[in-house]
């Protein structure tokens, strides 16, 4: 029963009956306290580090379209028809695979794991097209070895 003052019987007020809230404890969660989730959590950062770099990448390729870098030598327009349509190429799929990376979603690996491999393939195979820098095809391959490490670290925290 409410009396005046807006207390029941027990000192509580009628927004606190009302409000679930109230009645309800923070639970820790078990997988801070082990640290179930620790290579899911690297993975997400690594997928977040590698989301800003494509972000990065793709809009230089943009750049490189436009014409905001570059002399008038290395103007798109007089560039390779191989080379033209691979700067295109990256730069689109480059922000595609920023997003979906960013967003941590499976699909954005799949499209992130499909630059990094044609990246390679072009760097190796295809040397005229950018040059055929092995730097970069070193530096793919790592963060290829990464991404799998991780992925393959934080599927073994999942139970069957």
């Amino acid at each position: 029963m409410m009396g005046r003052s807006g207390l029941n019987d027990d000192g509580v007020t009628r927004d606190q009956i009302r409000d679930p809230m109230n009645d309800t404890t923070p639970m820790p969660s078990t997988e801070t306290e082990t640290g179930a989730a620790v290579w899911t959590g690297r993975l997400v950062i690594f997928l977040r580090v590698m989301a800003v770099l494509s972000m990065a990448k793709g809009l230089y390729h943009w750049a490189e379209i436009t014409g905001f870098i570059g002399g008038e030598d290395a103007a798109f327009e007089n560039q390779t028809t191989q080379w033209q349509s691979a700067t295109v190429y990256f730069a689109v799929i480059e922000l595609v695979a920023a997003v979906g990376l960013w967003l941590a979603t499976p699909w954005g690996a799949v499209v992130w794991l499909t630059t990094i491999v044609s990246q390679a393939v072009i760097e190796l195979i295809f040397p005229a097209v950018y040059g055929g820098n092995m730097i970069v095809l070193l530096i793919a391959l790592l963060l290829l070895s990464a991404y799998l490490a991780l992925a393959w670290m934080a599927a073994r925290e999942r139970p069957p």
